[in-house]
């Protein structure tokens, strides 16, 4: 997906030009790595847009400054406390040759034919994005999970999800760490274990367990008190 984007330069800097900028519906930002950073401005509302777009953070973006057409990341950016405003913007150019670090979103699919939920199981999303190294020209907008063999009580780890070509783990991730999981829920393990003890009462067929004692099995019969030792 080909997203661009286009920006002015700026000269003004400081607190006090940025305040200026921002109540013109402007938003100040820079561009930076390879050659000198240079100081951009960009429309607010287009940023503001563009933000919400998940392909915008995991993206070779093509920025256009002032004519001059160049392929960069959004590196950072910074939001008000509590109004929907874009305070400031960083990008970082990009070579082809050159190998970029990024953290790139999970899509889960299969969710719902997924052996565990059918089991009554929830799945739980350990990791939502994975930091991964590759050329700018193999940067995917995400990577697929598939979790349609994913069985009840089982995870998919790191070391399971299929990478597209060129790419590699990077960042602190290891093999072994679980990248997703389906188990049942606490709250049912509980009610089932409720109603377990409820209907064996009902029915008298079981007698609560002594403080240390394991119940007997269906079909056991119940171990028979010990005798206490002759006296001498």
């Amino acid at each position: 997906m080909k997203i661009e984007i286009s920006a002015t330069s700026r000269k003004a800097q400081g607190t006090g030009a940025s305040r200026r900028l921002r109540k013109t519906g402007r938003v100040p930002g820079i561009v930076y790595g390879n050659t000198e950073p240079v100081m951009i401005d960009l429309d607010h509302n287009n940023l503001y847009h563009s933000l919400r777009k998940e392909a915008f953070h995991a993206s070779i973006l093509t920025l256009d400054h002032d004519g001059k057409k160049e392929q960069v990341l959004l590196r950072d950016f910074q939001m008000h406390p509590f109004r929907q405003q874009v305070l400031h913007i960083d990008f970082e150019r990009v070579l082809a040759d050159k190998k970029i670090h990024m953290k790139v979103p999970l899509h889960f699919t299969n969710a719902d034919i997924a052996p565990g939920v059918k089991s009554g199981g929830v799945i739980s999303h350990v990791l939502s994005e994975l930091n991964i190294s590759c050329l700018p020209a193999a940067l995917p907008e995400y990577i697929e999970v598939d979790l349609a063999n994913l069985t009840l009580g089982h995870s998919i780890h790191v070391s399971d999800v299929k990478l597209p070509n060129g790419l590699a783990i990077a960042g602190h991730h290891h093999a072994a760490d679980a990248v997703v999981t389906v188990q049942v829920p606490r709250g049912a393990v509980e009610a089932a274990a409720t109603e377990a003890v409820e209907a064996a009462a009902a029915t008298g067929d079981a007698k609560p367990a002594a403080a240390g004692e394991k119940p007997a099995a269906a079909g056991e019969k119940p171990a028979a008190a010990a005798k206490p030792a002759a006296k001498k």
